[in-house]
């Protein structure tokens, strides 16, 4: 089985065809970036494809990180996953972005709690642990820093995603301990694919997973009222 995975979730663009027991992805391609997702990706795509023999027609799933993560960035990736699986007529599942940032050190198997850690701003963090054999600790959620320190219990814990540095520095103020290693930015894209192989499309929907409302609100404060519309 061959699988696309597309990840936008968060600051970079990743995208990788798979094939199911391969050590190392057929194609993959990773752009690091704050903005500008949505004109980066099908381009993407169409590159990474292209060095695929059979091209689009030769794969059978598509996985994409359906989040936390970047509000834009997750609607760019479920809306192109959902496209591409509707044209070739192949499923396509969703991968959490926390679960992906983990599976690395889950796979490293040394013991104890495995935590992902994404900056949601504003002293939250989006957070998910797991324990041996990826079984979930903590489901996915946002939390002030020292709720989620907390909510790790003892250790040892390691962290990866953009949200462990600061976790770490939590914890020391706290007198606890946390190593923050694995990556800062973004999923490896190769997790995402493996992860979607192994996701049932029956329970892991192309869905975004928010979990917390957007920042951004519409604008209320000096709102110029509209002009009472005539009756006929």
């Amino acid at each position: 089985m061959k699988i696309l995975a597309i990840d936008t979730a968060l600051p970079a663009v990743s995208v990788c065809v798979l094939e199911s027991g391969a050590a190392e992805p057929i194609a993959a391609e990773t752009i690091a970036m704050q903005r500008g997702h949505a004109e980066a990706l099908l381009p993407l795509i169409d590159r990474v494809v292209s060095r695929v023999e059979g091209g689009f027609a030769a794969l059978d799933r598509i996985a994409v990180t359906v989040g936390p993560g970047s509000f834009t960035g997750i609607r760019v990736g479920i809306a192109a996953a959902r496209g591409i699986a509707l044209a070739m007529g192949v499923p396509v599942v969703g991968v959490s972005t926390l679960a992906a940032l983990a599976a690395p050190l889950i796979l490293e198997s040394t013991g104890g709690v495995v935590a992902a850690a994404v900056d949601a701003r504003h002293d939250n963090v989006y957070i998910a642990a797991f324990v041996s054999g990826g079984r979930v600790l903590v489901a996915p959620r946002v939390a002030a820093y020292r709720e989620a320190v907390r909510m790790l219990g003892a250790g040892p814990i390691r962290a990866a995603g953009s949200g462990a540095p600061m976790l770490a520095v939590e914890a020391w103020t706290m007198g606890a301990s946390i190593d923050a290693v694995g990556d800062f930015i973004s999923p490896e894209i190769a997790f995402v694919a493996r992860l979607g192989l192994l996701a049932d499309p029956a329970t892991a929907p192309a869905r975004p997973l928010y979990i917390k409302p957007p920042d951004a609100r519409p604008q209320t404060a000096a709102r110029i009222a509209r002009a009472p519309t005539s009756q006929a």
